[in-house]
């Protein structure tokens, strides 16, 4: 042996190489499954200094400790296994892009607030802190860069991010201040060319129309103010952090992953999910069928009770001064004695007072039989010893809970689940935890969140009855009838209670009395809880009923004494201690304060958690530590246990001098494919486990394969314990469905065939049988995460975490690792608890060493990993994490984490294989002629022939609108054209026709007088939304100018939108401006000259006090083909462009034209009185309304909440007829269908909403008309769209997209469905750009480049095949034409128009077409947090921007929820996530998003964000 004096390293290596040195020789031959056991009989860390024990300090609830899960993981091998595991990595240093984070966003809770008491002491013996020095020592000249690990990881990984990721070079790895341009010269990457970037997008507004670069007459159109500055190649400013950062996270992504993805596939389908080849070096098992393992016999002793009572009743009565119980005070001092007298005579009470007196004597409100909830503290053992006899005695069923401490308690809905399905009504207490219990300000218990209602009784001795003197308890013989219920909580936090029979009970207690071979009279030391387990298994049951004085050690008395346990056996002769690994590791850690303990008295040291494999170190340290006191090394006996099985198998203590029983050393890598390994080569992927004894008594156990059939496993196989016994459980009270699968489960051979008919029990604990029919237990099954078809424990990945620095950065019991579904697999996440003092830089670099870690031994890479600030983890009520209520609020975004870092590019192996598109091999023709054989329509659609309107000399008279308003004033002067309304509803302006016609005279006699103009010059009218615009429109078409409509510059922010105006003026070339007084003003003020240049606008005529003139004559345009107007916009992929309208007006719909009245109401009035439309749709009884997206976005959101007051007030819209969304985008079926249910109440009919669209090659191509069928919808597969192709599905499809048509198309207009590469015509089951040729169409862009070639692929192309010489115009958006089954106004079918999206705007990754609209409603699915988000790509990365709208908390929760749903939904890893304030992402005017702005303000960091995530 080795003794406590051995400590140095060189005495280490060389007792080690001692012990070793007889089996190496095994090591190195052909290794057999059973010579395993024999490799080490001691582990090394038994000649280790202990890990550190738990604070002295205690508190309440909110200072509980997280002790339960600390110790456990301790081994000092596994530790240098994890330290030489990353100094492997030192040689590969990688710039790791740390996340951006606002400092605000990182709240951290005040130390003496909410940091309870670490778990380790800083007491540490001078061994273990010099061994501490060397392994700081060693790490820091391994760990200078915390990124190394990356480079490891993504050297065997392949980037799945997109579909160029296989041509990334694969050169050195930059450093992170080379500059971009250098970076992006050696990455090639194909078909893509960063956008330029600018340092001067305006301001954060969200509603301002941006303009691009503003350019300057004569400047090159590639340059711009910006490139003067310090810029790239690319345009990218060299300090931009965003693009540093982003090209590390380029560079970290590289290489190809370790599962290479297959080549690329050159055919459409798309396989789901990428299934990986099975490796032919994977491990199988090789060994025969495992044999079923028999417990000894269960001996029969004559003197054995028929049932537990019975014996409690025998003790009553013959032994009554015998102590029973003895429990200790906080300071670990005995408080009272309960003798078993006392303990007969109080159960007898409270079983006479439940039975008699709970209610009158014809109605009682409890009966035999029914369920009582025991809710005591660890602190009371002994009222709940009362509590638990005094049920059996009245044959009422005990079901055993956790004291509630709060209404929001972690896991207190899943309790009163429990509650409910076993039925309770009734719970018993004592009067001191009733006082503490919370109360509402009536006094009342407060109704727990998921329980049922409940009746409180206290059974504190004064308010229990004596028995009368014929009343006698009836204690049958034990038998099939439940005895009590033990709840217990599933992987997935469900807590269900395991009814125990009276039989079982018995039966187990005689179980327990034959393997520990307990005596009459004996002293044992209990410290675990005996509400439940193997505390109330042994220090309950079984002492009772071998009259055996239990010493019970509270959690509290722990916490505040460690050595408590130990010095109650020392005073005590104990023979027995039941503890867990904790409690061995703190009074390890306490020892040195009592030299005098002696432990000889012990003959049996029974470890509760002897079954978890990271006990072994715990027990070979306290044995090294107390063998000096007295301890023997053959007392130690691990045991395993289930809440389903009761004890599965438990060591007995060896004869003095025996040989202890042998390890196993074995390849965690064998064990994650289930297979038992010897582990020979890497010392560092290695498991030591030690066996948890022989099967219990009179049971019959066999191993079967943890997921499918029950069937059995080989014997070098990891698999479930199974157990037939009459000591386990016998049901999931209430719960018969989920008893049958684990209470009933019959094992089946090979072929299939059942062994027997005898019902197994499944344990939930996976291990295997070694010689001797050794039990080894490996993990659990609540802690098994399967990852790509290979098992992981979840103490395992505990272990390796805290082995990397735990007490720098985190704390070591707070930690919780769970496994989350994503993309057809689970990911394993890692949360743990930072402590206040860490740093950023502290907490960023542990994380990265704990993904390296785990993925250098575990070969797994971690999905997710988070601190969170201190002491806020749910805890349980003995203050480990709650792991389900942790993942729980993982999943639902209310985890709040103060750091956060996510690796899908790592460990999303699965992913679908990118997609190559086909080489051009195929021409239009050949895809024309296939559809035809294939019988699919060619995708073309027509409205019906422009038909000429009655009043035939009119239209020929009156060609153009500037003619039609003239007659107007003629034949119909005092008509009202024009209502302008304010937020009041009031009337401010109106126009009849004579008094429009009138104001344009005036506006053309200034234009002609004072302006200098010619015939054709531009003229920017620049106005408010109103009559004023009107009217300078048509002054301008009297005059034969060409207006140029222009948004008005914001006056409280001419910062950001001024040089969108003044960039209009200078592109179009304006000759002259038209606009008010108050916008004059502006445009010469000293806030504007601060934007622009004042000094060079153009003529300004204020049009507010014009005098009355006419002029001498009024222009007419020699032909419809004259240029009419020009309108001029910012494109939402950021491009400023003027498009040329012809005079040929006459098919609009005008108030001019068809001489209807308009009533206007300006989007600001709007604003300022929500109810402002509906109100004067109401009161003007209007059949016909027009609005944009946003406005019935901002009615929806604002006026759903308050249809009954609009209908009080009389606000009636039956009167409606058709209420016409004008769009340039995909209908937005959502927010149609909730304004149509909204407002369904207030007489709106449901066919009255419907969508138009128009482009700006041309405004008007569908429209839903009254006439019409009603506007259809269809479900579209996304994956086939991706493709280009249309596959219609079911409603409720996975995967599906609902798509409403965009209205009828209109008269004169034809619309045909082309592939935008070969210009060919497509079937309409492909997805293709829409071609339009109407009279309408605009002519042609307006620019000062004269870019001829751009004008002509726009508005006057051909297709290459089908009709080459008819004229289209390109609309640039995505769609598709179908037929359907409705018919239209001429009696045939209808063929229906679907826009999809912008062509410009889509974003190929992967070699699939996406749509951001799709993914940017995914992501405000994925919180209700996220007010508005965006997406773009740079650089092949998915960009994902999102508003939030909440906490500044909750910034971190967004990242991992954005991440889950793009991958499930879209089949994509997002590779930087970005949360902002709300308002962040720039709308154009009329609502929609400006994509490519918000990317070059993101790379130009300029978005101030809350914080800035890059997924690795």
């Amino acid at each position: 042996m080795i003794d406590s004096s051995d400590i140095t390293q060189k005495g280490y290596e060389k007792k080690r190489a001692k012990l070793l040195g007889p089996f190496l020789p095994q090591i190195t031959s052909k290794t057999h499954f059973f010579l395993l056991f024999f490799l080490l009989s001691y582990s090394p860390s038994s000649l280790r200094s202990p890990a550190p024990g738990p604070s002295s300090s205690s508190g309440g609830r909110r200072n509980r400790s997280g002790g339960t899960r600390d110790d456990r993981y301790r081994s000092d091998i596994h530790t240098e296994a994890v330290q030489a595991a990353l100094a492997k990595h030192k040689e590969e240093k990688m710039a790791l892009p740390m996340p951006t984070k606002r400092r605000s966003a990182f709240v951290q809770s005040p130390a003496e607030d909410c940091t309870p008491p670490d778990t380790s002491s800083a007491s540490e013996d001078e061994g273990s802190l010099r061994r501490q020095a060397a392994l700081s020592a060693v790490l820091a000249q391994s760990l200078q860069s915390p990124d190394y690990w990356i480079n490891r990881s993504v050297q065997s990984s392949s980037s799945t991010s997109s579909s160029t990721s296989s041509t990334l070079s694969h050169g050195e790895n930059k450093t992170p201040t080379s500059a971009l341009a250098d970076i992006l010269a050696s990455t090639r990457i194909e078909n893509s060319v960063p956008p330029d970037v600018t340092s001067s997008t305006p301001e954060r507004r969200s509603r301002v129309d941006l303009p691009p670069n503003a350019m300057p007459r004569g400047m090159p159109r590639g340059q711009s103010r910006t490139s003067m500055l310090d810029t790239t190649a690319d345009g990218v400013p060299v300090n931009s952090r965003v693009s540093t950062k982003i090209q590390q996270l380029l560079n970290t992504l590289k290489r190809p992953k370790r599962p290479p993805l297959s080549d690329f596939f050159l055919d459409d389908s798309e396989e789901i999910v990428e299934v990986p080849q099975p490796d032919p070096n994977t491990p199988r098992p090789e060994g025969r069928q495992i044999i079923p393992v028999k417990g000894e016999p269960l001996g029969v002793v004559s003197n054995w009770p028929p049932a537990l009572q019975a014996a409690l009743a025998r003790w009553g009565a013959s032994q009554a001064k015998s102590p029973a119980l003895t429990t200790l005070d906080v300071t670990g001092k005995p408080l009272y004695t309960l003798t078993y007298g006392k303990l007969w005579s109080r159960s007898l009470k409270l079983a006479y007072t439940l039975l008699n007196k709970l209610g009158t004597k014809n109605e009682p409100v409890l009966r035999p039989g029914d369920r009582v909830a025991l809710v005591y503290p660890n602190t009371d053992p002994a009222m709940f010893w009362v509590a638990f006899y005094g049920c059996l005695l009245a044959e009422v069923i005990p079901v055993p809970i956790e004291v509630p401490l709060s209404r929001q308690d972690a896991g207190s809905l899943q309790i009163g689940f429990l509650l409910g399905s076993c039925g309770v009504g009734l719970a018993l207490t004592s009067e001191i935890c009733l006082k503490g219990l919370p109360k509402t300000p009536q006094g009342e218990i407060m109704q727990f969140k998921g329980w049922p209602r409940m009746k409180w009784v206290v059974t504190d001795t004064k308010y229990l009855t004596k028995p009368s003197k014929d009343w006698q308890p009836h204690i049958p013989t034990a038998n099939t009838d439940t005895a009590y219920i033990e709840y217990k909580a599933s992987k997935e936090g469900t807590v269900m209670g395991v009814a125990v029979s009276k039989i079982a009970l018995l039966t187990h207690c005689q179980a327990l009395t034959q393997a520990c071979n307990y005596c009459e009279g004996e002293t044992l030391v209990n410290v675990l809880d005996c509400k439940k387990d193997m505390g109330l298994w042994h220090g309950v049951l079984t002492s009772v009923m071998n009259r055996i004085h239990t010493i019970t050690v509270p959690y509290a008395v722990m916490k505040a004494c460690p050595m408590s346990w130990v010095q109650r056996v020392h005073i005590h002769k104990a023979r027995v201690a039941v503890v867990k690994c904790r409690d061995l590791h703190w009074a390890m850690m306490a020892h040195r304060d009592q030299r005098d303990t002696n432990l000889s008295s012990i003959r049996m040291l029974i470890v509760a958690d002897g079954a978890n494999p990271w006990s072994v170190s715990s027990c070979d340290a306290f044995l090294n530590v107390f063998q000096s006191h007295g301890l023997k090394p053959e007392v130690i006996c691990p045991c395993a246990s289930s809440p389903e099985a009761l004890t599965v198998a438990i060591r007995r203590p060896g004869a003095r001098g025996t040989a202890l029983p042998a390890r196993a050393i074995l390849s965690m890598g064998g064990l994650s494919h289930g297979v038992i390994r010897v582990n020979t080569e890497d010392k560092n992927s290695a498991l030591t486990v030690q066996d948890v004894g022989h099967v219990m008594p009179g049971a019959l156990m066999c191993i079967v394969k943890p997921d499918g059939p029950p069937q059995l496993c080989k014997t070098d196989e990891i698999g479930e314990i199974v157990l037939n016994s009459r000591a386990g459980g016998t049901l999931y009270y209430g719960l018969p469905g989920v008893t049958k699968n684990t209470f009933e489960v019959i094992p089946v051979n090979q072929t299939g065939a059942p062994i027997g008919d005898i019902p197994f029990t499944r344990t939930g604990l996976l291990g295997f049988v070694g010689p001797g029919s050794l039990v080894f237990v490996v993990g659990k099954n609540e802690g098994l995460l399967t990852v790509s078809g290979r098992r992981h424990n979840a103490d395992d990945l505990v272990a390796t975490a805290l082995a990397v620095e735990p007490v720098k950065t985190v704390y070591r019991g707070r930690i919780a690792v769970f496994s989350v579904t994503v993309f057809y697999d689970e990911r394993i996440v890692i949360v743990a608890e930072q402590r206040p003092d860490a740093s950023e830089e502290d907490s960023f670099q542990w994380m990265s060493r704990v993904l390296q870690a785990i993925d250098s031994i575990h070969q797994v890479g971690l999905y997710c990993l988070a601190l969170v600030p201190a002491n806020t983890l749910p805890k349980t009520p003995l203050g480990g994490i709650h792991i389900s209520e942790t993942k729980q609020n993982f999943l639902e975004g209310n985890l709040h984490p103060c750091n956060i870092l996510l690796c899908p590019h790592t460990c999303v192996t699965n992913l679908p294989k990118p997609r190559q598109k086909q080489p051009g091999v195929l021409g239009p023709a050949s895809i024309m002629v296939g559809n035809l054989v294939a019988g699919n329509r060619m995708s073309q659609a027509a409205g019906r022939e422009l038909g000429v309107v009655e009043e035939e000399g009119l239209v020929r008279k009156h060609q153009f609108l500037s003619e039609a308003l003239q007659w107007r004033a003629q034949s119909d002067p005092d008509h009202v054209l024009y209502v302008l309304l304010n937020a009041k509803g009031a009337a401010v302006c109106t126009a009849t026709c004579v008094q429009l016609h009138k104001r344009a005279e005036k506006i053309t006699s200034a234009l002609m007088e004072r302006g200098g103009l010619n015939t054709g010059d531009n003229v920017v009218l620049l106005y408010p939304p109103g009559i004023d615009l009107i009217a300078a429109f048509y002054g301008c078409l009297y005059a034969g100018l060409i207006p140029v409509t222009v948004r008005p510059p914001h006056p409280q922010n001419l910062a950001a939108t001024l040089p969108t105006v003044r960039m209009i003026i200078d592109v179009s070339k304006a000759a002259c401006i038209l606009t008010t007084q108050p916008l004059m003003r502006i445009l010469r003020s000293r806030e504007a000259a601060a934007s622009v240049n004042v000094k060079t606008w153009p003529t300004i005529i204020d049009t507010d006090d014009l005098p009355r003139r006419r002029p001498p004559q009024l222009y007419k345009p020699p032909t419809a083909e004259m240029l009419a107007y020009l309108d001029f916009s910012v494109s939402t992929t950021g491009m400023l462009t003027g498009v040329k309208v012809r005079a040929l007006l006459h098919f609009f719909s005008l108030s001019v034209y068809s001489g209807h009245q308009s009533i206007l109401i300006p989007p600001m009035e709007l604003e300022l009185s929500l109810p402002l439309w509906l109100s004067t749709l109401s009161q003007y009884k209007i059949r016909d309304t027009f609005c944009s997206y946003s406005v019935m976005e901002l009615c929806t959101k604002g006026l759903g909440t308050q249809t009954d007051s609009l209908k009080a007030r009389g606000v009636n819209l039956s009167c409606v007829r058709s209420c016409v969304v004008i769009a340039e985008e995909r209908p937005r079926l959502a927010l149609t269908q909730s304004f149509s249910k909204l407002f369904k109440d207030l007489g709106l009919s449901p066919r009255a909403v419907s969508t138009a669209f128009g482009s700006r090659v041309n405004l008007a191509i569908c429209l839903q008309g009254t006439a019409g069928p009603d506007p259809s919808t269809v479900y579209v597969d996304m994956k086939s769209l991706r493709h280009d192709r249309v596959r219609l599905v079911e409603r409720g499809a996975p995967q599906s997209l609902p798509l409403m048509e965009s209205g009828t198309i209109l008269p004169g207009v034809k619309v045909i469905i082309v592939n935008p590469e070969t210009r060919g015509p497509l079937g309409d089951s492909h997805l293709g750009e829409i071609w339009v040729q109407s009279p309408h169409s605009s002519s042609g862009y307006y620019t000062i480049y004269g870019e001829e070639s751009l004008q002509a692929d726009h508005f006057n192309t051909r297709l290459s095949f089908g009709e080459p010489h008819t004229l289209w115009a390109r609309t640039g958006y995505l769609g598709f034409v179908k037929r359907t089954e409705l018919l239209g106004s001429t009696g045939d079918r209808h063929d229906a128009l679907f826009v999809v999206g912008q062509l410009d705007e889509t974003l190929e990754l992967r070699g699939l077409r996406y749509h951001p609209i799709d993914i940017e409603t995914s992501v405000s699915r994925a919180h209700r947090s996220i007010a508005e988000s965006a997406v773009f790509t740079w650089t092949n990365l998915l960009v994902v921007v999102a508003e939030l709208a909440g906490s500044e908390q909750e910034a971190l929760d967004l990242v991992p929820l954005v991440t889950n749903v793009v991958l499930e939904e879209h089949h994509l890893i997002v590779g930087v996530v970005v949360v902002v304030d709300p308002g962040v992402i720039p709308i154009n005017s009329r609502g929609e998003k400006q994509r490519m702005h918000l990317r070059d303000s993101f790379l130009a960091d300029q978005l101030d964000p809350i914080y800035v995530a890059y997924n690795m």
